[in-house]
C-alpha cells in the first residue's frame, strides 16, 4: 500500500557480449488474489553504460506516472561460469591446489567477502513428467543460488534428459540454499514446472 515504494535489494545478472543489450524492468502491483497489473516499464542500454563505476539512474516509466531509481554497476564477471563437463574447472588437480591455498587458515582474512564457492555438476534427470500431449517433455534445468541464477539447454523430446553441464558460483552466504528446478520448455508460453529440489549449502 504504497505510491513511493522502496525496495533495496540487489540483484546479480551474468550478462555476456553475445547476449542482447538492453535490460528490460517491469513494475507490477499484486492483488490478494495473486492477480497482477502492470504499473510500468522501462529499458537499459547495457553498452551504453560505464564500465567498472556503479550509475545512479532515473529511469521515467513508459506510457505510466512514476519513475525507478536504481543503481547499475557493469563489471567483468568473475567467479560465476558455466563449463562442458569434459573440462570441468576443478578437473586440474594443481587448480585444486591453488584452491586449498587461497581458502586456506592463514589466508582467512585476506578477502572478507571471497568465502568460497560452490561447484555444481547437472549430469541428468530420469523419469520425468511427461507435460507434452505427444508423451514427450522438452526439460530444461535452473540453478538458482541467493540472486544468482544459471540453466542449461534444453533437451527435446525427452523424459530422461543428459546435460553434462558444471556451474560454479561464488557463495556469498553459507546460509543461502541451492534450489534446482526442472522446468519443460513451451514455445512462448511460461514454462511447464516439472520437479524441483532444495539442498541447503551448510548440508554439502
Amino acid at each position: 500500500k504504497s505510491a513511493n515504494p522502496q525496495w533495496r535489494e540487489q540483484f546479480d545478472f551474468h550478462y555476456f557480449s553475445d547476449r542482447k543489450d538492453m535490460l528490460d524492468i517491469e513494475v507490477r502491483r499484486k492483488d490478494n488474489k495473486k492477480h497482477e497489473e502492470l504499473l510500468g516499464k522501462c529499458q537499459v542500454d547495457i553498452t551504453a553504460l560505464p564500465m567498472k563505476r556503479t550509475n545512479c539512474l532515473e529511469l521515467p516509466l513508459e506510457k505510466y506516472p512514476g519513475s525507478l531509481l536504481m543503481l547499475i554497476a557493469v563489471s567483468p564477471c568473475t567467479g560465476v561460469s558455466i563449463s562442458d563437463l569434459c573440462v570441468c574447472p576443478l578437473g586440474d588437480p594443481s587448480e585444486r591446489q591453488q584452491i586449498s591455498q587461497r581458502y586456506c587458515i592463514k589466508n582467512s582474512f585476506r578477502d572478507i567477502k571471497d568465502i568460497g564457492f560452490l561447484q555444481v555438476k547437472v549430469l541428468k534427470a530420469v523419469d520425468l513428467l511427461a507435460a507434452d500431449f505427444a508423451g514427450k517433455s522438452d526439460p530444461f534445468c535452473v540453478l538458482e543460488l541467493g540472486n544468482d541464477s544459471l540453466q542449461t539447454h534444453t533437451v527435446y523430446k525427452n523424459l530422461n534428459p543428459e546435460w553434462n553441464k558444471v556451474f560454479t558460483f561464488p557463495i556469498k552466504d553459507i546460509h543461502d540454499v541451492l534450489e534446482v528446478t526442472v522446468f519443460d520448455e513451451d514455445g512462448d508460453k511460461p514454462p511447464d514446472f516439472l520437479g524441483k529440489v532444495a539442498i541447503p549449502l551448510l548440508s554439502v
